[in-house]
């Protein structure tokens, strides 16, 4: 058993020859079954220039998944600050909050979620898109949702805010989110080696604040569940060539599992993926739920968030239900 709430993090895959508006369609069809799985919550995450990946848009997305449930909490994992005013992000979340009380989560990360050259064309200027200016931004964002930042006035705010969560993949975050007393998600599913540190600095430089009298983190760990731990390697064969061709700069809409098999991999990117394997949790349900359970032990993490990237969206709706132990109707065939 899992002792903690699970929840769902997605980027809308777009699969080879198939259009961005499936991956959103489909991601929409994910977002109705977890909530009635019992997921805690559901985030998308803001990529851009990137092929595979259609939630460019978060705070879009959002709006229409919040229409199309009605109990699970939706939100950004997250909205990458320095590609955007603050005072556009708390407007957007402003009213997703007033639209849907409740249930909108606003996590805010300081990457740009893209290069260097898109980041700029996001922007429009350098200034913004450093470290250093960071925390200047959130607290700048922060006071327009809490309607105290002088004569500017984001409209909805105060009384319509969303919850604030604090993303990161180092301890940079993670030492900002425990000193402004924010709830803090770390990107385990791509930064395993630096997860129990950054926690560890999340809960030591942590103090109370009008959002958390404790520490909360939430970990996010990629999840390929199926019937099998062969069918699930299998299944889970199309990311890691797409995280592969991200890393040498060509990323690509997400191949079919027979081509991802198919490819000619090195020694040496073989190895990559089977150490990339080893941190997540990729099999079947008993596999899975060990691996769970062990990555919450390890981490002493409040919820976990489970992010699974496949070719087709009925294995990536089995996997969920598989984790949450709904029989469902098993997938044809095996591999």
């Amino acid at each position: 058993m899992i002792d903690v709430p699970l929840s769902v993090l997605d980027v809308a895959p777009v699969a080879a020859g198939r259009s961005a508006g499936e991956a959103l369609r489909h991601t929409t069809e994910l977002a109705r079954r977890v909530e009635q799985l019992g997921y805690h919550r559901l985030w998308v995450a803001e990529h851009h220039n990137m092929p595979a990946i259609a939630s460019s848009a978060p705070a879009v997305l959002l709006a229409h998944l919040a229409a199309a449930t009605s109990t699970i909490r939706v939100g950004s994992g997250g909205v990458m600050l320095p590609n955007h005013p603050p005072l556009v992000v708390a407007e957007q979340f402003g009213t997703l909050e007033a639209l849907h009380p409740g249930r909108v989560d606003l996590g805010i990360g300081r990457a740009p979620g893209t290069d260097q050259a898109t980041a700029l064309a996001l922007r429009r200027t350098m200034a913004g898109l450093g470290a250093e200016t960071f925390p200047q931004e959130l607290a700048t964002l922060i006071g327009y949702l809490r309607g105290d930042a002088g004569p500017i006035a984001a409209t909805p705010h105060a009384g319509q805010s969303p919850a604030i969560w604090l993303l990161g993949s180092s301890g940079f975050s993670a030492q900002l989110a425990g000193t402004l007393g924010l709830p803090f998600s770390f990107a385990h599913h791509f930064s395993a080696a630096n997860t129990l540190p950054a926690l560890a600095l999340y809960r030591q430089h942590f103090r109370p604040s009008v959002w958390l009298d404790r520490p909360y983190a939430m970990v996010a760990v990629n999840v390929v569940c199926a019937e099998s731990d062969e069918r699930a390697e299998w299944l889970s064969g199309p990311a890691a060539l797409a995280f592969l061709r991200l890393r040498a700069g060509r990323p690509e809409a997400l191949v079919s599992p027979e081509e991802a098999a198919a490819y000619p991999y090195t020694d040496l990117e073989r190895q990559f993926i089977r150490q990339r394997n080893e941190e997540q949790a990729v099999g079947s349900p008993d596999t899975v739920r060990r691996a769970l359970h062990d990555l919450r032990e390890r981490t002493g993490a409040d919820e976990l968030m489970l992010t699974t990237m496949v070719y087709d969206v009925a294995d990536r709706v089995r996997s969920f239900e598989l984790v949450a132990g709904d029989p469902g109707h098993p997938t044809d065939g095996d591999q």
